[in-house]
């Protein structure tokens, strides 16, 4: 489940850091000082705001998560970060430009805002990691409820979660990469 919260950070921060660099180019309507001290400020609320969405969720599938039968076959990391991106690329691509077409209003504070949703997204793989690490288990998501893109892992058709040891699948808890 880490893994697909996690897979669109990565992108949407290093997109929101061009998009804010690129931005900082135009003189925009408002100047380049406010539109940074907007910048930074969308930057701290998407940050703030994108872990707590579909946490009550999150929190009631994973208390309600049952143990994955032998039977199972779990999605390897790489797989489900390829399928999210692929499935997402257009959205990727069109927040990208709407971020650097932002800058001519105000310069910087799409594409910090853009950066700061890809922080939030990592910051609740984070918070995931952590259940996962307090209950010595991995979550994990039907790749079938996840959709042809990779979809969301707490949307509406996902209607549990499974758990299997943390030594299971290529993932460590929160979603990062086994060494």
């Amino acid at each position: 489940m880490a893994v697909v919260q996690r897979a669109g950070a990565a992108p949407l921060w290093w997109l929101g850091v061009i998009a804010a660099g690129a931005g900082l180019i135009p003189e925009g309507l408002t100047g380049r000082r406010i539109g940074v001290l907007v910048g930074a400020l969308l930057f701290l609320l998407a940050a703030a705001v994108v872990p707590l969405v579909g946490g009550g969720r999150a929190a009631a599938l994973a208390a309600e998560a049952e143990r994955a039968a032998r039977s199972d076959i779990l999605q390897a990391r790489s797989v489900t970060v390829r399928n999210w991106r692929r499935g997402h690329r257009w959205w990727l691509l069109l927040a990208f430009a709407a971020a650097l077409g932002s800058a001519f209003a105000l310069p910087a504070a799409g594409g910090m805002a853009l950066a700061g949703w890809g922080t939030g997204l990592w910051l609740r793989a984070r918070r995931t990691g952590r259940v996962e690490e307090a209950r010595e288990a991995l979550l994990w998501t039907a790749a079938g409820a996840l959709g042809r893109g990779a979809g969301d892992p707490l949307g509406a058709r996902t209607t549990r979660l499974w758990t299997t040891g943390t030594e299971a699948g290529d993932a460590t808890p929160g979603g990062g990469r086994r060494r």
